[in-house]
């Protein structure tokens, strides 16, 4: 069970040395081009949440990602027993929580770094980190697991009726 938190450790660390070595290796604003023109590397400070929203209100991302992680580990040891994706879906979220969580506590701002242009629509994605990704991919494979536990549970009670 406890395997799973290797998982939260890596993408804490992944999330905190990509962090780190933008912070150390790049100017603030600027932009590396990897894949012309649609990846790069843009070194980019956000004080808020999700693109920028609620700008310098630490003291409530603090409340909200202490409740979060709270929340996180009452369900992973309480509702998630026997459920590998659900536990490594919780996991993921917990490493994305924290390593932002980590930002806003050490800098008071979270370094973002990914730059995506998405040429078909033309459309520049907000900038974001390994922590973000981590955030993104795990309410995905949440939602994923749920519907599919809930599937399973359905069939389970129209069987037994």
């Amino acid at each position: 069970m406890y395997i799973f938190y290797l998982v939260a450790i890596v993408i804490v660390a992944i999330d905190q040395w990509t962090k780190w070595l933008v912070v150390k290796n790049m100017e603030l604003g600027e932009r590396i081009v990897l894949i012309d023109p649609t990846f790069g590397l843009l070194s980019h400070r956000n004080r808020g949440a999700a693109w920028g929203m609620l700008e310098g209100q630490i003291w409530l991302f603090t409340i909200v990602t202490v409740i979060v992680i709270i929340g996180i580990l009452y369900y992973f040891h309480k509702e998630a027993k026997g459920k590998p994706l659900f536990q490594l879906s919780l996991m993921v979220l917990l490493g994305g929580a924290i390593g932002n969580f980590i930002d806003r506590l050490v800098r008071g701002e979270v370094v973002d770094f990914i730059d995506v242009l998405i040429p078909v629509i033309n459309y520049d994605f907000p900038i974001f980190n390994v922590a973000d990704a981590a955030l993104s991919i795990g309410v995905v494979m949440l939602i994923i697991v749920l519907f599919f536990e809930e599937k399973a549970e359905n069939a389970a009670k129209r069987k037994g009726e």
